[in-house]
């Protein structure tokens, strides 16, 4: 038998989900409607590799997978497998189009370090 204070203490230490700001959000509904499919949703990903150690990956996915945790930014849904979760609890993902930076960048408080190119961290 579960009690509430039990229940509330385990929803406490579920994982945080990425966080993805209002500019990317737009993006990302951009780039779905693009595709013309509704069924896309964003996955954000850590895998082995890279020169720090551990990279990021951003794609759009039609899967659903045990242990997902997903989360809705304005109609955008925003996919972590349940492996990459802790990686990313509390990252803000954001979209820059200026000259100095382009694309999709993560800002991920659990990176002790990262490499030159941005693109891997440990």
């Amino acid at each position: 038998m579960t009690t509430p204070a039990q229940t509330e203490s385990t929803e406490a230490k579920a994982p945080t989900s990425v966080v993805l700001t209002d500019v990317a959000a737009q993006k990302v509904k951009a780039l779905i409607e693009q595709e013309n499919r509704n069924d896309l949703r964003l996955r954000v990903a850590v895998q082995p590799g890279g020169c720090s150690g551990l990279r990021y990956q951003l794609f759009f996915d039609e899967r659903s997978l045990d242990g997902d945790v997903v989360t809705d930014f304005d109609g955008v849904e925003v996919v972590v497998d349940r492996m990459s979760a802790p990686y990313l609890s509390g990252a803000t993902i954001d979209f820059a189009d200026r000259i100095d930076a382009q694309g999709f960048t993560i800002d991920n408080p659990n990176a002790g370090s990262s490499c030159a190119c941005g693109d891997s961290f440990s």
